[in-house]
């Protein structure tokens, strides 16, 4: 196997790993929101994220046989904060969104982030998008609209789902910002993305006076942000680096099938057949996203 390969093979892995560790947030935060408030909730976790990953980052300094990486430049600064502000809003709208619909509908639409981040990749960085990913968009945008009517009968959207849906175009975007910085330290990038967003979530629920979660809560919500947000971006950008934005998302796809079965089995949610129909089209869109040479 050659070099070029054996990178392309790493960055996959390490796309597969950031999605299942990211698969974990949606039904656990489902679970903690019944004591935390959605806002609150997205700044803690977001928070845990950057203390986490300052402290693996401190450990490292410590390990001198680890690859130099490069830190962010004043170049990067207009992703920086576009990363920093999308991720703020993004986690808000999937907190809200929980607080509305399953655990299960929303991690099945959370694939709509594929969509967002190829168009945005095609549209705004010129990425390519082959036929086998067109088709792939099609199905799962066709599986998300089946997803976000409460009543196929009358047509009612469900509010939940469009919270979703909103934080899905936020992260395509960040996922194209991120894109760009990905040749920086993955871990100096996560470490930003946690502090800046998490503290700019804080004082946005202050203001909107959401209390401060129970005690015993809050080291639960942290580490969930440690590894669902922290551990799960830091794997993703380092999978950036080969795969570009679009490519990433796709194989990013299995995480919210991963979160369908959590949701299932800790949460006994019940599926209906709606929803077993959007699940098989979001099956294939995944399929084919995931395949996408």
């Amino acid at each position: 196997m050659d070099n070029t390969a054996s990178q392309n093979i790493r960055s996959i892995v390490w796309a597969l790993l950031a999605a299942a560790l990211y698969a974990i947030s949606t039904p656990v935060s489902k679970l903690l929101l019944q004591d935390v408030a959605p806002t609150m909730m997205a700044g803690l976790l977001y928070l845990g994220a950057g203390i986490g990953m300052f402290g693996l980052g401190m450990v490292r300094r410590g390990v001198k046989a680890l690859p130099h990486e490069n830190h962010l430049t004043r170049r990067d600064l207009p992703y920086t904060a576009g990363m920093v502000l999308l991720d703020i809003a993004a986690p808000i709208c999937l907190m809200v969104g929980l607080t509305r619909t399953t655990s299960a509908n929303a991690s099945l639409l959370n694939n709509f982030e594929i969509v967002a981040t190829a168009l945005i990749a095609l549209m705004v960085f010129r990425e390519k998008i082959s036929r086998r990913l067109w088709l792939a968009i099609g199905l799962i945008t066709l599986s998300s609209m089946i997803l976000s009517f409460e009543d196929a009968a009358s047509l009612d959207f469900s509010f939940g789902s469009l919270f979703v849906l909103a934080a899905c175009v936020c992260w395509g975007f960040e996922n194209n910002c991120t894109r760009m910085m990905s040749a920086s330290d993955p871990l100096e990038i996560v470490v930003i993305k946690g502090f800046g967003s998490g503290l700019g979530s804080l004082v946005l629920a202050l203001a909107l006076g959401e209390p401060l979660p129970p005690l015993q809560v809050l080291p639960v919500v942290l580490v969930l942000g440690f590894v669902a947000y922290g551990l799960s971006i830091f794997f993703y950008v380092y999978a950036q680096r080969r795969l570009g934005a679009a490519k990433t998302s796709a194989y990013y796809a299995v995480a919210p099938f991963i979160g369908v079965l959590l949701s299932r089995l800790f949460l006994q949610e019940a599926f209906t057949q709606v929803f077993l129909i959007a699940l098989a089209i979001m099956m294939a869109g995944a399929y084919f996203a995931s395949t996408d040479a």
